[in-house]
């Protein structure tokens, strides 16, 4: 990729919709593969989106999850409409789920997508409103 020249994907994230969970994050891996970006950039980028896509699917009541790559970084950001988390500290707390029952039976709801998200990107914004939603931007730099 030459300066100058930048990739958006986007992709509609539909709450609780769990046999698609996942794609998002795995075609975004895919282009990067393509265009050439190093293993452990795409493994941290990859990381950080598949925790904010489950978290949307799991917790919103929909949203958007839109990656910009760029030569130098890439940016990774979600917004959902949905109950928005009413004390952030407390969710970046490793173990911490407000995640139901059924959804933990699942797999998912372990408390660790918000606190995977911010060790794998070198910059994290989380910001988040009661009864509107939830708006996350993260950036991995290449």
């Amino acid at each position: 990729m030459s300066g100058g020249q930048e990739i958006t994907l986007e992709f509609e994230l539909k709450a609780a919709i769990f046999d698609v969970a996942g794609e998002a994050s795995s075609k975004t891996k895919r282009v990067l593969q393509q265009i050439g970006i190093r293993a452990d950039v795409i493994r941290r980028i990859a990381i950080s989106a598949y925790e904010g896509e489950i978290n949307t699917i799991i917790h919103s009541c929909g949203g958007v999850m839109r990656v910009v790559i760029f030569c130098d970084h890439t940016e990774i950001s979600f917004e959902d409409q949905g109950p928005g988390i009413v004390d952030i500290n407390l969710a970046m707390q490793e173990g911490y789920s407000t995640a139901s029952d059924e959804v933990r039976e699942m797999g998912f709801g372990a408390g660790m997508g918000l606190p995977n998200m911010a060790r794998c990107t070198d910059k994290f914004d989380i910001q988040s409103e009661v009864g509107v939603g939830t708006k996350i931007k993260m950036v991995v730099f290449h």
